[in-house]
C-alpha cells in the first residue's frame, strides 16, 4: 500500500491545477434527464410481468421464544408458490463481521415487534395477503426492554448469548492527562442531553426483485441497496450460495441516507422466496415496513464535561454516552466508536476521556444515518461551548478560533488532519450573518446561534478488510472513441457518477459527451465497497483519476508512435494532440485508432487506498474515525421563536463547508443544502417513539419531516482548502454541514431567549415545556429572595 508521501505526490502529479475543463464546472446531473422526465426505473418499476407477489409477515410481540411457526394452510392454498421461514436459511447476517447475528427471518426468538417471521410468494397480492393471514404463530412471550436503563438491569433477560447487561459494545478510551486539564482550568462544565431516535425517511420505499434459475443454480437480485457488494456477499452467506452465481444490480435509488449501507431482511427474503418458488419474486414494502426495518439514529444520552481557560482554550474532555441500539448488531459497533472518536479532529484536545455503551433493546435494529455516529456528540459539544463561551464573557467564535488546528497535524488518538479550512469557513459565516453586528441584539424571541463541525471523506478502512483496493474503477475505450466508466460505486442521488464522469473528462480534456458511466453491476463493473461515510467522491475519485491518467499515458503513447516522435513531444488537447512546436497532429478519433492496433478494445484500470499514515493507532477500535481526509463547515442560523406556542421557525442560515475542491460545485451545493435541511428535521421535529414496542409515527404524516413551508433560505459558500490526497484536492461535502445545524439551532434559541435546551428535537412541546420550568425556576428564586430579606429584616 503507497505511503502518505507516495499517495500525495501521486496525487498532485495527476491532478496539477484542474484547468476547470470539467471538475469545478457547476454541471446538471447526467441522469437528471431521466428523473425528472420520469424516465428513470427504480427497483420497484422494473418491468417483471410474471413476477411472483411476495409478502413478509411480521411479529405482533417485541421479545418472545418462537415455539412454532405452521404454514401447512398457507402452502395448500392455490396460487401460494412458496413459503419460507427462518430455517430456510443457512447463516446469519451482519455488515460487521463480528457482529452477525440477524437472521433474514426470525429463527427461535423474535426480538423486535415487526420482525419478519415468514414470508411467501403467490401469484397476486390478494393470494398473498391471504396466505399470510392463513400461517399460525405460536410465539411465548418473553420480557420486553423499551429503553438502554432497561435492558441494562441487573435482571434484565439477555437478548443475545454472551452479552451481559445487554451491552453490544463497551468502549473505554483515555488519551492524555484528563485530571490535570481539569486541573488547570478556568472554568469546568458538564451537562447532560437526550436525544430522540431518528429514521432516514428516503422517499424511495424498499424494494427488491430476485429471479433464480434452477437449472442453473443462478440468481440474479435487483435492489435499492447502496451496498451491492455487502449484498452479494450477505446473499451468498445467507442462502448458502457459491458467490459466483449471484448478480447484483442496483437501478436508481430514492435515497438512502445510511438506511442502505447494510443488506436488509427483505432481501435476502425475496431471493430466498425466489429459489423456492424457481422463479421471479418482487417484494415491496409499505412506508411502515420501513420503519420497522430502520436502521435510523440511535436513542441517545450524553454527559459532557469540558474544561476550559479564561481565554477559551479547551484543557480536557469526559464523555459518557449510551446508545439504544435496537435488536440487533448492525453497524452498532462502528457507530459508538465513532461517537467518540470524532470529539478529535475538529478542534485540539490535549486530553479526552470517552466512555461508550451500545446497548440491545427490543426495538427495531438501529444503524448508520447521515453523519453517522457523531451528530448527537457534535450537539452536545458545540452546546456547551457555547454556554462557556457566555459563563467566561467569550465570543462563541473567539472559542472556537481559540482551538483551531493547523495543518498537518496528528490527534492524540491517531486522525491525521492535511487540509484544514476551518478558519476561512468561520471568517465567512461571521461576516455574512452579520454576527458582531447582530448577535445578542435581536429582539426577544429572535437570536443567532452558531456551530463548527466535521466529517471523514470515508473510512480508512473497509468494514470487510481483504486487502483489496478501496476503489476500483476500469474505463473501456473501443473503434468508436467513447469512454465508458465502469464502477461499483452507487449513486444514490448524490451525483456521484456525474463526478465521475467529469474527473475522466477533465484528465483528458474531453467532452463529457464522450463519457458514459455504468454502475453497480456484479456481472460487469468492479467490486466497490458502497456508498457509505462519504467514501465515493475520494476514494473512487482518486482510482478515476489514476485510471483516467493510464488511459491518457497509452493514448500519447500511440500517437507518438503514429506520428514517430518520443510521448515527451506529445503535446494533448483532447479532441486533438499533436507533436509540438509543429503543424503535425491527430484527431482523439486517430489516436484511438492508433492505439487499437494490436491490442484491441482497451481496458485500463484505476484503483486506490488510503496511506497506512491515515489508518489510525493501534488501540482498540482505532481504525473508527480514521481517513485520508476531514471536510469542515462551520454555519450560523437565525431563529424566531413563539413564547405562546413554543414554536420555532429558522429564518435563515449561514453555511460554509471546506469541500478540498469542488469538482461540481452545483452537486455540492445542493448536498450541503441538503444536510442542513436532514439536520432541521433531528432538531425541530423528527422522533420515533414506541408504544410497548409498537411504533408510533410510522407513516410521514405523523412522523414529522420539515417540508419546503419549513424550509428556509440556506447560503451556501464552498471552502477549497486542496487536499493533499483528493482527487483534485476534494474531500468529502454530504454530510459534514448536518452536524452543525441541531447545535447552532439551540444555541440561537439560547440567544433569542436565554433558554439552553438539552433535549432534542426542539418540538414545540419541549420548548414550552422549558420555558415553563424556567418561569416556575425565576419565581421560585423570587420566593427565596424575599423570605430571606423577611427573615433577615430588611
Amino acid at each position: 500500500m503507497d505511503s502518505l508521501a507516495d499517495q500525495a505526490g501521486d496525487a498532485g502529479a495527476a491532478r496539477g491545477a484542474p484547468h476547470g475543463h470539467a471538475a469545478g464546472q457547476r454541471t446538471p446531473l447526467i441522469d437528471g434527464i431521466e428523473k425528472v422526465t420520469g424516465r428513470a426505473r427504480y427497483t420497484a418499476d422494473l418491468p417483471f410481468p410474471d413476477a411472483l407477489v411476495g409478502r413478509i409477515l411480521r411479529s405482533p410481540v417485541a421479545h418472545g421464544t418462537i415455539r412454532g411457526i405452521d404454514t401447512r394452510a398457507a402452502r395448500a392454498m392455490p396460487g401460494v408458490r412458496a413459503v419460507v421461514t427462518g430455517e430456510d436459511f443457512a447463516a446469519p447476517y451482519g455488515v460487521i463481521p463480528i457482529a452477525q447475528n440477524e437472521w433474514p427471518l426470525a429463527r427461535g426468538r423474535v426480538r423486535y415487534r415487526g420482525e419478519p417471521v415468514a414470508a411467501v410468494a403467490a401469484v397476486d397480492a390478494e393470494t398473498a395477503e391471504a396466505a399470510l393471514a392463513a400461517i399460525a404463530l405460536d410465539i411465548e412471550p418473553l420480557p420486553a426492554y423499551f429503553s438502554a436503563a432497561a435492558a441494562r438491569a441487573a435482571d434484565a433477560v439477555l437478548l443475545h448469548e454472551k452479552k451481559a447487561g445487554n451491552i453490544e459494545r463497551e468502549v473505554d478510551q483515555n488519551f492524555g492527562d484528563v485530571d490535570g486539564g481539569f486541573a488547570a482550568a478556568d472554568l469546568v462544565c458538564e451537562q447532560t442531553y437526550h436525544y430522540a431516535e431518528v429514521a432516514h425517511g428516503q422517499i424511495e420505499l424498499n424494494a427488491a426483485v430476485a429471479s433464480y434459475e434452477p437449472e442453473r443454480d443462478r440468481l440474479t437480485t435487483h435492489s435499492v441497496t447502496q451496498v451491492p457488494y455487502y449484498l452479494h456477499l450477505t446473499l451468498a452467506q445467507t442462502l448458502g450460495m457459491d458467490a459466483s452465481r449471484i448478480r447484483v444490480i442496483k437501478p436508481f435509488v430514492g435515497g438512502g441516507f445510511g438506511h442502505r449501507v447494510e443488506p436488509l431482511n427483505f432481501e435476502m427474503v425475496t431471493a430466498a422466496l425466489a429459489r423456492a418458488a424457481g422463479g421471479t419474486v418482487k417484494v415491496e414494502c409499505s412506508r411502515e415496513d420501513s420503519f420497522l426495518t430502520h436502521r435510523g439514529r440511535p436513542e441517545t444520552d450524553i454527559r459532557l464535561k469540558i474544561g476550559m481557560t479564561k481565554a477559551g482554550a479547551i484543557t480536557a474532555v469526559d464523555c459518557e454516552i449510551v446508545q439504544r441500539g435496537g435488536a440487533y448488531g448492525g453497524y452498532g459497533l462502528v457507530t459508538i466508536l465513532y461517537a467518540g472518536a470524532l470529539l478529535h479532529a475538529l478542534y485540539t484536545a490535549p486530553a479526552v476521556k470517552y466512555r461508550g455503551y451500545r446497548v440491545y433493546t427490543n426495538t427495531p435494529p438501529c444503524g448508520a444515518m447521515r453523519g453517522h455516529g457523531a451528530v448527537d456528540a457534535r450537539h452536545a459539544f458545540e452546546s456547551l461551548l457555547d454556554r462557556m463561551a457566555g459563563e467566561l464573557g467569550l465570543d462563541p467564535f473567539a472559542v472556537r478560533r481559540a482551538n483551531l488546528i493547523a495543518p498537518p497535524y496528528r490527534t492524540i488518538n491517531d486522525l491525521q488532519v492535511n487540509s484544514y479550512g476551518l478558519p476561512a469557513c468561520l471568517d465567512w459565516v461571521e461576516q455574512a450573518s452579520g454576527w458582531k453586528e447582530r448577535h445578542g441584539k435581536l429582539p426577544r424571541g429572535r437570536g443567532l446561534g452558531m456551530a463548527c463541525s466535521h466529517y471523514v471523506s470515508g473510512s480508512a478502512k473497509p468494514v470487510h478488510w481483504s486487502g483489496e483496493p478501496h476503489a476500483v474503477i476500469n474505463l473501456k475505450l473501443d473503434y468508436d472513441g467513447g469512454i465508458t466508466v465502469l464502477t461499483g460505486a452507487s449513486d444514490i442521488g448524490q451525483g456521484s457518477s456525474t463526478l465521475l464522469a467529469q474527473v475522466v473528462a477533465e484528465v483528458l480534456s474531453l467532452s463529457l459527451a464522450r463519457i458514459r458511466v455504468i454502475a453497480t453491476d456484479s456481472a460487469l463493473t468492479p467490486k466497490d465497497n458502497g456508498s457509505y461515510s462519504s467514501r465515493v467522491s475520494f476514494m473512487v475519485g482518486n482510482a478515476a483519476l489514476r485510471a483516467a491518467e493510464a488511459l491518457k499515458r497509452t493514448l500519447v503513447e500511440a500517437a507518438a508512435r503514429k506520428l514517430e516522435v518520443s510521448p515527451a513531444d506529445i503535446e494533448w488537447n483532447g479532441e486533438q494532440c499533436g507533436v509540438a512546436g509543429t503543424d503535425r497532429t491527430l484527431t482523439f478519433q486517430e489516436a484511438v485508432e492508433a492505439a487499437l492496433v494490436d491490442t484491441g478494445t482497451l481496458s485500463i484500470k484505476g484503483t486506490w487506498s488510503t496511506p497506512p499514515e491515515t489508518q489510525g493507532g493501534k488501540f482498540r477500535g482505532a481504525a473508527v474515525g480514521s481517513t485520508a481526509g476531514f471536510s469542515y463547515a462551520a454555519q450560523v442560523v437565525e431563529v424566531a421563536v413563539d413564547e405562546d406556542t413554543g414554536q420555532v421557525s429558522v429564518e435563515r442560515v449561514w453555511v460554509a463547508h471546506d469541500c478540498g475542491f469542488a469538482i461540481n460545485p452545483l452537486a455540492v451545493e445542493g448536498q450541503v443544502q441538503g444536510g442542513v435541511w436532514m439536520g432541521m428535521g433531528q432538531a425541530l421535529s423528527e422522533e420515533t417513539s414506541y408504544h410497548e414496542g409498537l411504533p408510533l409515527r410510522p407513516n410521514m404524516l405523523d412522523y414529522r419531516i420539515p417540508t419546503i413551508v419549513e424550509s428556509p433560505p440556506i447560503d451556501v459558500k464552498l471552502v477549497e482548502s486542496i487536499d493533499p490526497l483528493g482527487p483534485f484536492g476534494a474531500k468529502e461535502a454530504s454530510e459534514g454541514a448536518l452536524h452543525g445545524f441541531p447545535p447552532a439551532l439551540t444555541n440561537a434559541i439560547a440567544d433569542a431567549l436565554g433558554l439552553r435546551l438539552t433535549e432534542l428535537p426542539a418540538s414545540p412541546d419541549r420548548v414550552l415545556e422549558a420555558l415553563h420550568a424556567k418561569a416556575r425556576e425565576a419565581r421560585l428564586g423570587a420566593r427565596m429572595e424575599k423570605a430571606k430579606a423577611k427573615a433577615e429584616g430588611v
